[in-house]
């Protein structure tokens, strides 16, 4: 690679609500961009590789192609009830993608300077109001799959580490979009004046901007020196029914609704309640020491950002 030729990132996951829009962010910065994908023809914008992690294949061409890999692969924890099945594929989404490409980085025929493998705060476990920083053990009960699911992530990604491979594990919160995720889940009942908080309210949030996510992802693959774990959330986390009345006021619609039980939404959702009820107050100090400046730090100006129009 000659020193003004385009930096390359190869991107598993590249279709989906972060990764799209990393890859609007990257080309805007002038980065070449190509995805890894079981279904080329969806991505045809991009340069795009063929990958099949359940059946282990892979195009030969695809690691060679690339000066940096953020891997965002895995199956989605919020579609659908969380049936046995739907577990397996969570689970084996994550770690077959891994799994591949430690195999295609062990191999000499490559040039990649960094891997950024994504994993979720989810690791925690449900905390309460307990500070969460990177040092935090893994919150590992029997019971909760999300951070079995994000612990087994995060053992994944540490062969690659082990290849002498710059390897940075952001670990991500809530991401904050109207394109996808949770946010606009939560704002449609509000829009329809049925929004209330839910559970106790109590439990923490810890979240992202989606565009302050994508920069952070960014600073990780341009500086060197970002290696390891990192909490991938803004300074600010807030209780749900702090959230819930932020964005209240910032779709100027009134909280006219009793919180939703917790009991009801496990009727309702299962196993998945989990993701709306568990609490987790996640410290973003070590991203802030590293030097890294967040657009939106605080929840109201994230949503005032997204809802501009509203």
């Amino acid at each position: 690679m000659t020193e003004n030729s385009p930096r390359k990132v190869l991107i598993t996951g590249g279709t989906g609500l972060i990764g799209s829009r990393l890859s609007e962010i990257l080309i805007d910065s002038g980065y070449e961009v190509a995805l890894l994908s079981r279904e080329p023809a969806k991505s045809s914008h991009y340069r795009t590789f063929r990958w099949d992690p359940r059946a282990g294949t892979i195009d030969e061409a695809a690691v060679p192609y690339a000066d940096y890999i953020v891997n965002l692969a895995g199956a989605s924890v919020s579609d659908g009830k969380w049936t046995d099945e739907r577990k397996r594929d969570i689970m084996t989404s994550r770690l077959g993608g891994l799994a591949l490409l430690h195999r295609e980085l062990a191999k000499s025929n490559h040039h990649v300077r960094a891997f950024i493998s994504a994993s979720a705060i989810g690791v925690y476990g449900d905390t309460a109001s307990i500070v969460l920083t990177e040092e935090t053990p893994p919150g590992l009960p029997t019971h909760d799959f999300l951070a079995d699911v994000a612990h087994q992530w995060e053992l994944a990604a540490e062969p690659v580490a082990a290849l002498g491979i710059r390897t940075v594990v952001p670990r991500i919160g809530i991401v904050l979009s109207t394109e996808g995720g949770a946010l606009p889940q939560m704002a449609r009942p509000m829009k329809l004046g049925a929004g209330a908080a839910l559970g106790s309210g109590k439990q923490y949030m810890s979240w992202i901007h989606l565009d302050d996510l994508c920069r952070l992802f960014m600073a990780m693959i341009d500086d060197s020196t970002w290696r390891g774990t990192y909490n991938a959330v803004a300074p600010a986390p807030v209780t749900n029914l702090q959230f819930t009345e932020t964005l209240a006021q910032v779709l100027h619609r009134r909280l006219v609704l009793p919180k939703v039980p917790a009991f009801g939404l496990k009727l309702a959702l299962g196993e998945m309640s989990d993701i709306v009820l568990a609490s987790q107050r996640v410290s973003a100090k070590k991203v802030l020491d590293h030097g890294f400046s967040f657009e939106y730090p605080e929840l109201r100006e994230a949503l005032e950002s997204l809802y501009a129009d509203e």
